[in-house]
């Protein structure tokens, strides 16, 4: 009887701890996370390996996806540094692989080779994508980001671009938006850290 008994107020306060823990806040991404996720729009891209790209391209794994160029001075080395710091981390807490895709806003000046030889410095993880403005810029701004287009006759340009990162899930679908840091007197990038415990939050939202 006193074993039933301790049993019994054993299962009450199990029972009422998991009460307890729901009825608290839950930890929340910073990140924009679109609920439900956005579907793609129809692509053809270039990856780095001489081979085209579509959206099941981006299926069966997490995509990070971020807007640069290989002659880009200061954000763009630095975000694909950070990258490969984190992504150690960032494939820890996932069950299918965790890629990262360099969109070059430069296609006059970034070849296919030329990205080849930038993104796999950084590691197989990165893919170098090109295409020539005409399917870029729709793919770019479908993903919400934007980038600047040289006049034809400049040859020594620098290119604006946004600096935020957007994740694509594993079902190929717009999941979420990283928003860079604005920091006075510091380049505008992506919090890696805090990048990182979204992601985990987003990966235990996403498999419940």
């Amino acid at each position: 009887m006193q074993r039933l008994l301790f049993s019994v107020i054993a299962i009450v306060a199990l029972v009422a701890g998991v009460v307890i823990f729901n009825s608290l806040p839950q930890p929340e991404p910073q990140a924009l996370v679109y609920e439900p996720p956005r579907e793609m729009e129809p692509f053809i891209l270039e990856g780095h390996n001489g081979g085209p790209l579509t959206n099941p391209d981006l299926t069966g794994q997490w995509t990070f996806l971020f807007t640069g160029y290989t002659s880009c001075p200061d954000i763009c080395p630095t975000t694909m540094a950070d990258f490969k710091k984190a992504l150690p981390q960032l494939a820890s807490v996932a069950n299918t692989p965790v890629k990262v895709w360099l969109i070059s806003v430069d296609p006059r000046r970034d070849t296919r080779e030329k990205l080849e030889d930038y993104t796999t410095y950084f590691g197989t993880e990165f893919l170098g994508v090109r295409a020539e403005h005409k399917d870029l810029y729709p793919f770019v701004n479908g993903l919400g980001l934007m980038y600047s287009i040289p006049d034809e006759g400049e040859l020594d340009y620098l290119v604006n671009h946004s600096s935020a990162i957007v994740l694509v899930n594993p079902n190929g679908q717009r999941h979420a938006i990283f928003k860079a840091t604005q920091t006075p007197g510091k380049l505008p990038t992506v919090n890696m850290t805090q990048m990182v415990e979204d992601f985990q939050l987003i990966i235990q939202q996403y498999q419940y």
